[in-house]
């Protein structure tokens, strides 16, 4: 990797802010002065410091994020504002992208990363990713509806989604719901709930796999995801 696209992906400024560290000869690598910032380094076994200071390489990023209303599930849209917009500078850098979609007026837990290949593995049909989500839901929704949704219901388009485990938190004119669904099509849980003919008023992730929202983070804060965490996605989808 070139040493400016290293130091400009590490926060140590734009190429243009890097290019003067070098020229300074404020930049080592293995303890030798490197002014040229075409000059290739192996950042995992090169020790490079800056002003004295050592560059710690990150070559992925792991984030959640409590995804707010009104914003869309890209990296960027000259219409509306993105969940990359909501990212601070010091990930911005290793060019996060969101793992799936979650729809503008839909909140709650997006991962984004940068990690290619977890994110194909964890949407990957196969693997069955659990996630989970809370609804508001127009009208009634019953006993019945839950062993159909067991079962699996007909699309619009049809198409019979994969058996989903429906928890029924209250029952009335609003009802208030838990899904658990392992696939992602598009607009699934409304167009599940249009199936059985009543509308999602509010819709909220609230679990991908194992890994839950943290309760803390508001509407539209991220924070890294935890070892755990990232070992806990690993685990949900085995590149075997």
């Amino acid at each position: 990797m070139r040493i400016d696209k290293l130091l400009a992906n590490m926060n140590y400024g734009s190429r243009k802010d890097v290019k003067k560290l070098l020229k300074k000869g404020l930049v080592k690598v293995n303890g030798t002065m490197v002014k040229d910032g075409k000059s290739h380094v192996e950042p995992e076994l090169d020790a490079i410091t800056v002003s004295g200071d050592v560059v710690h390489y990150v070559k992925h990023v792991y984030l959640m994020m409590n995804k707010p209303a009104g914003v869309i599930s890209a990296t960027e849209d000259k219409v509306h504002k993105t969940v990359v917009d909501l990212l601070g500078d010091e990930f911005v850098s290793h060019k996060p992208f969101p793992v799936g979609r979650l729809d503008r007026d839909t909140e709650g837990l997006l991962i984004l990363t940068n990690d290619g290949q977890l994110s194909h593995r964890l949407l990957a049909p196969k693997k069955h990713v659990p996630k989970t989500y809370y609804a508001k839901i127009d009208g009634r929704v019953t006993e019945k509806d839950r062993r159909r949704f067991e079962k699996g219901v007909e699309l619009d388009d049809g198409y019979i989604t994969k058996p989903a485990e429906l928890a029924i938190l209250s029952s009335g004119t609003h009802s208030e719901i838990e899904l658990v669904i392992t696939e992602g099509k598009f607009h699934q849980v409304k167009r599940m709930f249009e199936a059985v003919g009543k509308r999602v008023l509010y819709l909220k992730r609230l679990q991908m796999g194992s890994v839950k929202l943290d309760p803390s983070l508001l509407p539209g804060q991220s924070r890294s995801l935890t070892q755990q965490e990232i070992e806990m996605l690993e685990k949900d989808s085995p590149s075997h």
